[in-house]
């Protein structure tokens, strides 16, 4: 029997971005990128072990924005379109550095590798990526959670309760719908909890979500095995904590693995050092420089000055960082097997995009650790939250403190003086919808439309991505205009409702623009 469990949880999450009035769009290169450089390699890792035999457990939440953008036909076109893109980049690459003894084989290598993501995305999963990942969750490997259904900040949209209702309803209804099974967890957006929020999840059928540290340690009573066993809200539903000494190893580019010298410089790209002529065909459709995700250079240290990339002891690093971190864990799970009166449980979450995107060796660090967790040790198993709680069913009861696992543990980053204007707006739509919703109860055709459409105008608006990226300044003109423009339907669907004149040119505009979660019921709103 294992001393103990190690539970590696993956977040997915991408803003729902898609631009049919433009050929080429910028943030939706966003998706594109997380594709070839995150999700294609992550199912790679997954199928090598599933291949091999290997005995693991990973979580991942996909976010619904994200599980409609990977079904989306006109993404996924655009998608491969990218990589072909990609591809004939890489080939210029080869020729361009021929005579460059230094670059030339990484040019080989990133060809190499765009050619193998076309054919996962385009060969082996006809551009569905969905469809990979529901293989892993119906083979037991891979535990699938919801997340909010347009990843909204769920403190800051509380009140009106039926805000937060349709926020979790269309997630699991929309979960459902393209993965074939009901979620049994959630990602709550941002780790954002606040007392009270668990008896949404248990009405919609959800048994646990996870929480930073300091949300369970601070809860009441204090948890008596601290983030290292799951505790259960008032509700009953389980939530379980970060460990923060696993996590931060991991996702800390100054202290944690990902600083090291011989991995790659992900700031260091071709789309940004290579002469504007040359790169300009594969750049964005405006001709803004972009990243392209060919870089030559390694991290080498924190000056301007970087040393050419060599992936072979890049990748030997990856392996000696996997068992590093296996190393911790045995030593953290022996120590904790004396303390606790059962198994304890090692919780780490990570940002899915961390692996491959930003941090390029990582879906090689998770292989070779996944791999040596099961073969080279026998302290720990890895376990998914659901499969710890049935053999631990009995735990205390705490009521967890309100956080987030953002800059300083709480709201500061969705709410501050760069985007505190939007919450009025979203709270008083939020207001208008459940009113509009209670008094039409039956509306049919068109009128139904134009509520639904309404429904999925709020919830886009509700987006904390858009009030992060205010905070941050990066894109800060596109979130605002895209907070202004959701909330300008909405006004301009509920005027035309109110006024009985619904102009079907205008709904069908709107419709084909924002036509994500198209089973949404505007019903979700309506007061019990």
């Amino acid at each position: 029997m294992p001393k103990g469990y190690l539970s590696i949880v993956l977040h997915a999450h991408l803003p729902y971005i898609r631009h049919p009035e433009h050929t080429r769009f910028l943030e939706e290169e966003w998706f594109y990128e997380a594709v070839t450089e995150t999700y294609v390699p992550l199912i790679k890792v997954f199928t090598a072990l599933v291949k091999d035999g290997i005995d693991f457990r990973v979580t991942m939440s996909i976010t619904p924005t994200l599980l409609s953008m990977m079904r989306d036909p006109l993404l996924q076109s655009r998608c491969a379109s990218h990589l072909d893109r990609l591809i004939e980049l890489s080939k210029a690459e080869m020729a361009r550095t021929s005579g460059d003894v230094a670059f030339r084989e990484l040019a080989r290598m990133y060809h190499g590798f765009f050619v193998e993501a076309r054919e996962i995305f385009c060969g082996r999963y006809g551009k569905d990526l969905t469809q990979a990942f529901k293989e892993f969750q119906d083979s037991g490997k891979l535990e699938i959670m919801t997340c909010g259904a347009t990843h909204g900040y769920l403190p800051l949209l509380a009140l009106p309760r039926e805000a937060l209702r349709a926020q979790v309803r269309v997630a699991v209804e929309t979960h459902t719908r393209i993965l074939g099974r009901r979620p049994r967890g959630i990602w709550l957006p941002e780790c954002g909890y606040a007392p009270g929020l668990d008896e949404v999840l248990r009405e919609e059928g959800l048994r646990f979500f996870i929480l930073d540290s300091h949300g369970i340690l601070f809860g009441t009573p204090r948890p008596k095995y601290g983030v290292f066993a799951p505790v259960y809200c008032p509700s009953g539903v389980a939530a379980f904590a970060r460990d923060g000494e696993s996590s931060k190893s991991v996702w800390s580019a100054k202290e944690g693995y990902p600083g090291d010298s011989w991995y790659r410089e992900f700031y260091r790209d071709i789309g940004f050092d290579l002469e504007y002529d040359y790169i300009r065909p594969y750049l964005n459709g405006d001709g803004s420089r972009i990243g392209t995700g060919i870089k030559y250079y390694r991290v080498t240290g924190p000056g301007f000055h970087k040393e050419p990339y060599f992936p072979e002891r890049a990748g030997q690093k990856a392996d000696e960082h996997a068992g590093h971190f296996m190393f911790n864990r045995e030593r953290q799970i022996e120590y904790l097997s004396g303390l606790l009166d059962r198994p304890a449980l090692v919780v780490s979450p990570y940002d899915a995009e961390l692996f491959g995107h930003w941090w390029f060796e990582g879906p090689r660090w998770l292989d070779a650790l996944l791999r040596k967790i099961d073969r080279d040790q026998n302290t720990f198993k890895t376990i998914t939250p659901i499969e710890y709680l049935e053999k631990y069913p009995r735990n205390q009861t705490v009521t967890p403190s309100m956080s987030s696992w953002g800059y300083e543990g709480y709201s500061e980053v969705w709410l501050n003086q760069a985007n505190h204007w939007i919450y009025r707006h979203l709270h008083k739509a939020a207001e208008r919808m459940i009113e509009a919703a209670s008094a039409r109860p039956t509306a049919q055709g068109i009128g139904k439309r134009a509520l639904n459409q309404m429904a999925r105008e709020l919830l886009l608006a509700q987006a904390s991505d858009w009030a992060f990226i205010m905070k941050t300044g990066t894109h800060t003109a596109y979130a605002v205009r895209r907070t202004k423009e959701h909330l300008g339907r909405f006004d301009l669907l509920r005027s035309q409702i109110n006024k009985n004149s619904i102009d079907s040119r205008t709904l069908e505009s709107i419709e084909s623009r924002d036509n994500i979660f198209p089973d949404i019921d505007y019903k979700v709103y309506a007061s019990p």
